[in-house]
């Protein structure tokens, strides 16, 4: 009987914890397994660092691999929730074991799930593994509360302008000078743009030595961290670090930007059919639709295009592809999908190129194939789905039919 071992720990800490690590659940197991006489391990798999409430886990997608090909015959966890703390991913799991004839044992809680009892106390297990991971996050979630209220920084990244010492916010002064001159000028342009033109003339640059980008000129001069102030569920708090801008300043700002603030129309460009599923190649930033309006004579005609999106934050000295014509690009993904739809050899080719080869693929989007090679057959007929998406009269079912099997597409310019 061949055995597949499977080993996880939730949080990067628990890894170099001796009594839960990976390595101590493995010598368990094993120990389990050598006391058998009809048992032996056919591959072990581990997790290190993953939550147990998602499946989304490389050690898991490799195991379920394995058993949709037939190489394993029991899985053998040192607790259930080593395997998942889901009720519901645990009975997808049992199903996917089922549907092979695969087992599964935990060394330390004894069950058989063959009988009525032992699923019985299976589900009770994992009720209770659901509740202790539930009753973990209500707990951070209460002492996040109290740090806020205490003026304490809740972690994560510092903001721009302050760096952490023993868990509180200090004040980096070069930094903070930078702060300041984002707030100034924003009084005396309030314009986002002039900001972020005079920051890189100065060559005053983000903490990647990059310009800083609009948006994030945007998110500074709304951060009340800048106060002297923490945020936590939409309140504010006293904090206890250093403020950088004077509450005068931050609310003549936060007044000037709201008299300019205007409600956005929100706009559909539906003649654009893979809006944010296009990525440049060059700055590998999301292409988004845009339009511009152009007049011959008294006609005014309408055209779309897919544009970088590092322009908006930044400038078009960013990017040399900048954009590309909507209907051009659209026309020349369709076009070729039915080309390769039509050319099954090709297909079988490329296929057996794609499940033998993994060295040396280019940039693009290569599908994961969680259950096995691929066959051409399969591939025909979701870019058959594609294509006749294209068919539907309405120009926003065609892009949601389209957003619902394309996942991302490289622009480069040509060579």
């Amino acid at each position: 009987m061949k055995a597949a071992i499977y080993t996880r720990v939730s949080t990067d800490s628990q890894v170099e914890v001796e009594f839960n690590s990976c390595e101590t659940q493995e010598i368990k197991i094993r120990s389990f397994i050598s006391s058998q006489d009809n048992m032996q391990v056919f591959k072990v798999y581990s997790d290190q660092g993953y939550s147990g409430a998602t499946l989304e886990r490389p050690g898991m997608a490799e195991m379920l691999h394995d058993i949709e090909g037939g190489n394993i015959d029991i899985v053998i966890a040192y607790k259930i929730d080593r395997l998942t703390r889901s009720p519901k991913d645990f009975s997808q799991l049992i199903e996917i074991f089922e549907k092979h004839n695969v087992s599964f044992l935990s060394t330390t809680e004894r069950f058989d799930t063959s009988t009525p009892s032992g699923r019985l106390l299976r589900n009770i297990m994992l009720t209770f593994a659901q509740f202790e991971r539930e009753l973990i996050s209500e707990r951070i979630r209460d002492k996040m509360f109290e740090r806020s209220k205490k003026g304490l920084w809740n972690g994560g990244h510092p903001p721009f302008g302050y760096k952490k010492e023993d868990k509180k916010l200090v004040v980096v002064p070069h930094e903070a000078e930078i702060i300041r001159k984002i707030f100034e000028s924003y009084v005396l342009t309030q314009s986002l743009n002039t900001i972020y033109k005079q920051l890189k003339e100065e060559r005053l640059f983000n903490r990647a030595g990059l310009p800083m980008a609009k948006t994030a000129i945007s998110c500074i001069l709304d951060n009340v961290v800048y106060v002297g102030r923490v945020k936590h569920k939409n309140k504010t708090y006293q904090g206890i670090h250093e403020p950088i801008i004077s509450k005068e300043m931050f609310d003549e700002v936060g007044r000037l930007r709201e008299n300019r603030s205007r409600p956005k129309k929100i706009q559909s460009y539906n003649n654009s059919l893979f809006p944010g599923l296009v990525h440049c190649s060059e700055c590998g930033s999301i292409m988004c639709a845009t339009f511009t309006n152009k007049l011959k004579g008294d006609m005014r005609t309408r055209y779309f295009y897919y544009q970088c999106s590092i322009i908006d934050k930044r400038d078009r000295s960013f990017c040399s592809i900048r954009q590309v014509s909507a209907s051009r690009l659209d026309k020349f993904v369709i076009d070729n999908l039915n080309k390769i739809r039509e050319n099954k050899q090709y297909l079988d080719s490329l296929l057996y190129m794609l499940n033998h080869n993994n060295e040396g693929r280019g940039n693009g989007f290569e599908p994961a194939l969680p259950h096995g090679p691929m066959r051409a057959e399969r591939v025909q007929e979701i870019l058959k789905t594609i294509v006749d998406a294209l068919k539907l009269k309405g120009k926003t079912e065609k892009r949601l039919a389209q957003r619902g099997t394309s996942k991302r597409s490289f622009i480069r310019k040509r060579q």
